[in-house]
């Protein structure tokens, strides 16, 4: 079961909208994991690489940063090997089918009213509930 924590939910969504604006601030780019994961490989394109760097560093280092403060850290992944490289190539696939990500259309692209972000958003949000769906009521539960 999970817990509603509103104050944290508040306070994480608001980092992630400073982070957004940010770095559409300071870089003139849009906040898309996907987009500033695949920049980190050659051909690197533009500069940018390590604040690029940093980003991604960021995102690894915040639960281990969170945890030493003590407080706990609730994280489960499966330990279905072929079921994680499954879903990672899904997403994957789908960032690049989808031109970027659940960070890239559904925190900058709905604040900048894309409708691409809409319907993208749309579709991430349908599969997450069908997914959820079907692992706790029709697989594993």
């Amino acid at each position: 079961m999970t817990e509603f924590t509103p104050v944290a939910s508040l306070a994480g969504g608001m980092l992630i909208g400073l982070s957004a604006v940010l770095m559409m601030l300071l870089e003139g780019r849009i906040a898309g994991i996907s987009g500033i994961a695949s920049r980190l490989f050659p051909p690197y394109g533009d500069g940018g690489l390590a604040g690029r760097r940093a980003f991604v560093a960021g995102l690894v280092a915040a639960p281990f940063v969170v945890a030493a403060t003590g407080a706990p850290v609730m994280q489960t992944v499966s330990s279905n090997l072929v079921l994680m490289i499954a879903a990672g190539l899904l997403v994957g696939f789908g960032s690049v089918w989808g031109s970027g990500c659940t960070s890239g259309h559904g925190v900058c692209g709905l604040a900048r009213l894309s409708r691409r972000s809409f319907v993208a958003t749309g579709v991430f949000m349908a599969t997450g509930f069908a997914t959820v769906f079907v692992m706790r009521h029709l697989i594993g539960g």
